[in-house]
């Protein structure tokens, strides 16, 4: 299991950038698929990014591409999303969760907070 804590998030005005941290505990985090979600209010959580142990594999929602870039750096048992031109809709709780890969991100965070304002 791997213990996981966002941090990064904040409030921007419309074409503002953040970018959100997500750092881990635990012996598996090398290993792990990582992702990003988020939870607009009154809506359900959606998928963001993910990114595989190696980083040799990324993908992305389709309505992101372009704007946000997930990375990770094992050494530092941590995952990033730069967000940028950051859109009143970006606004949500983002959370990050991870893995072993094909089965799914048991593992959560508890999210941070990005408000953008227009």
């Amino acid at each position: 299991q791997v213990q996981l804590v966002e941090s990064g998030g904040g409030s921007v005005q419309t074409g503002g950038s953040l970018r959100l941290s997500c750092a881990a505990s635990g012996r598996t985090f090398s290993s792990y698929t990582m992702a990003w979600f988020r939870q607009a209010p009154g809506k359900e959580r959606e998928f963001v990014a993910r990114i595989s142990w190696s980083s040799s594999s990324i993908g992305y929602a389709d309505s992101l591409k372009g704007r946000f870039t997930i990375s990770r750096d094992n050494a530092k048992n941590a995952i990033y999303l730069q967000m940028n031109s950051l859109k009143p809709e970006d606004t949500a709780v983002y959370y990050c969760a991870g893995g072993q890969s094909g089965r799914g991100y048991p593992d959560w965070g508890q999210g941070t907070q990005v408000t953008v304002s227009s």
